[in-house]
């Protein structure tokens, strides 16, 4: 795969980090989105400035066309966008924080994907990091659960309606990220080694190991509509 131009929404941390660095080491031209600059400084540090970084706050539909105009042309763009809202008992969760996750992850994907559409080259492709709460039956995770549904729903009807742009998504098991980090050391650690002795690899995941799902998605241009769940196997345990 020659390099081309590709744009990580949510590079500058966990999963959409380790894409860039995984990206930047073939060879490629990628620019990290984010809402923090410390962050994004960060992350460009980590690239040892490889990579581009642009500020911008996907939740801020009326600044995105502008922003993506200024990145075009594109060839890819990968949404890695997260959201740790809709995560408690149904019966007793706010409303508000499920409709804040939706804000974070659902709308903040489709407001991307919408601002950045005529900048993708016909060729290239769109990616949909959803994950797998969706997949799985886990008390505690349905507003979660439902907003990462929502992400990977978009993906085969994507697929038709934007040909021959491909559309593709990843979803990805229990990653050992900083989106684990508001739980407290030790419980995350007891909480990764169980989801360890319950997943058939035996171990959590990697940023790296989803970087690397979404790194093929991007050089196979025969894989169109699908949704790749990147998780050791735990779907079948959960």
């Amino acid at each position: 795969m020659s390099s081309q131009h590709i744009v990580v929404v949510g590079g500058s941390s966990g999963i959409g980090l380790e894409t860039t660095k995984h990206l930047v080491g073939a060879g490629h031209s990628v620019t990290m989105i984010g809402r923090s600059k410390a962050r994004l400084d960060s992350a460009l540090n980590a690239t040892n400035g490889q990579a581009s970084a642009v500020q911008m706050d996907a939740t801020d539909e009326a600044a995105l066309a502008d922003g993506f105009a200024g990145l075009a042309p594109i060839d890819h763009m990968v949404l890695a966008l997260g959201s740790s809202k809709g995560v408690g008992p149904f019966g007793s969760i706010a409303l508000s924080n499920i409709k804040a996750g939706f804000e974070e992850k659902v709308y903040a994907h489709i407001a991307c994907a919408q601002a950045a559409l005529p900048y993708i080259h016909a060729n290239g492709s769109l990616i949909f990091v959803s994950g797998l709460a969706a997949q799985t039956a886990t008390p505690g995770t349905a507003g979660i659960a439902a907003a990462n549904a929502a992400v990977a729903a978009l993906v085969p009807v994507l697929a038709v309606e934007l040909a021959p742009i491909r559309v593709n998504g990843v979803s990805p098991g229990v990653i050992d990220t900083p989106w684990w980090d508001v739980v407290p050391e030790e419980h995350k650690q007891a909480l990764f080694a169980e989801y360890a002795a319950k997943t058939p690899v035996g171990r959590v995941g990697r940023a790296k190991d989803i970087a690397q799902a979404i790194a093929f998605l991007i050089g196979n241009s025969f894989v169109n509509g699908h949704m790749l769940t990147c998780d050791g196997g735990l779907r079948h345990t959960a």
